[in-house]
């Protein structure tokens, strides 16, 4: 018998190359008071703005992961400015920063009300603002999700303001905005991209809906990101757009699981980007959760290995580690690059049990399996 789900989507979603002109028009339709968030270098939406012009615009850059002191500072930055949309362009941190924003702005209390893990992790009070999220990077699927992750340097540590009414009103994914990411950017992404669609398929809580856009994105995943370290391919970035978002819907309706446990951890102790963390645990940790697997759940992760294999040229049992290989050998550093230090590993394994990630997980890690996933991501 099927059993009973329910689905998260962003209101609308618009795919394809050329998809972004719509975006001004699109905005409009909501009002002329509008805030966008970009990424380091606001000359990368000039055209938006452009098209923008007459309309009552804020903006406001986002040069790193956000922080909560980010978030804080931004809020009082637009005191006394409330915009009818806001717009959201760049890599997933930006678009978390517009998620973030848009919720915060009616919010009668603080950000701490919000936040799981160290704060009260209250519903919004009042409805956010909508979003239109256009992602220039694929990784994260920030586009697709009900979700934005702060980092708590204080805490050490990532946790996320969630909420259902998060998810954006329009996401536009034009794969053209991704066309020459930098290499070491593109790897990093990528690997999130292909987290996000391994770590839902094998998910306590995967559902039927999410099945069916997991996992036949995981072999294509892989081809393109392989495709795109060779060389620059159009149709590549197509593939791995797809798959990011793919990852997106996935993760706002079956979890994740103990990569992103960690890496959310890890990013709040250190640095290092999100994407390059995933990355480097993601074959750790198919091999960690693959020796504890018994019954459908080691059905699943043994598929995973297939389709692994079979792009990777190896056997089911050697892919998780010919995972780690390529990556290295793509340029993806280890987690020693990033700064950790191995007398963390024990506190990064109990910090991550508690995160909300990890409840996804499909099998039980303890602090020692989840040392020895560190050790082997180092």
């Amino acid at each position: 018998m099927m059993p009973a789900f329910s689905v998260a989507l962003p209101g609308q979603v618009l795919f394809g190359r050329g998809e972004a002109t719509k975006a001004p028009a699109l905005t409009r339709s909501f009002g002329e008071k509008v805030l966008v968030v970009h990424g380091r270098d606001a000359a990368r939406v000039g055209w938006l703005l452009a098209e923008l012009a007459g309309s009552e615009i804020r903006t406001m850059r986002c040069a790193a992961e956000p922080t909560l002191a980010m978030i804080e500072a931004a809020l009082g930055e637009l005191a006394g400015f409330r915009p009818d949309v806001v717009v959201g362009i760049g890599g997933g941190a930006v678009l978390d920063m517009a998620k973030a924003l848009a919720a915060l702005i009616p919010a009668p209390g603080g950000p701490m009300d919000h936040l799981e893990v160290v704060g009260r992790g209250l519903p919004l009070a009042l409805p956010a603002l909508p979003v239109i999220a256009l992602p220039t990077t694929a990784g994260t699927g920030a586009e697709a999700t009900r979700n934005a992750v702060l980092g708590l340097p204080d805490h050490g540590r990532k946790v996320s303001l969630r909420d259902r009414g998060m998810l954006p009103r329009i996401a536009i994914v034009d794969p053209a905005l991704t066309d020459d990411c930098p290499r070491g950017v593109t790897l990093a992404s990528g690997l999130d991209a292909l987290a996000q669609v391994i770590e839902p398929y094998v998910s306590n809580k995967a559902t039927p809906f999410t099945d069916a856009l997991t996992l036949p994105a995981i072999g294509r995943g892989l081809a393109a990101l392989q495709s795109l370290m060779r060389g620059e391919d159009p149709a590549a970035r197509d593939e791995m757009a797809w798959v990011s978002l793919t990852g997106g819907i996935a993760l706002a309706n079956a979890g994740l699981g103990a990569v992103h446990g960690l890496a959310g951890v890890i990013g709040g102790m250190t640095t290092a980007a999100h994407g390059a963390v995933c990355g480097a645990l993601l074959g750790p940790v198919i091999a960690a959760n693959r020796a504890k697997a018994t019954g459908k759940i080691a059905a699943r992760l043994d598929t995973v290995c297939d389709i692994l294999a079979a792009g990777l040229g190896v056997s089911a049992d050697d892919a998780p580690r010919a995972l780690i290989t390529w990556a290295r050998e793509a340029g993806l550093p280890g987690l020693q690059a990033h700064g950790l230090l191995p007398e963390s590993f024990a506190d990064v394994a109990r910090g991550s049990l508690q995160s909300s990630s990890f409840r996804g997980n499909p099998v039980t890690l303890t602090t020692v399996d989840l040392q020895e996933v560190l050790a082997e991501a180092f």
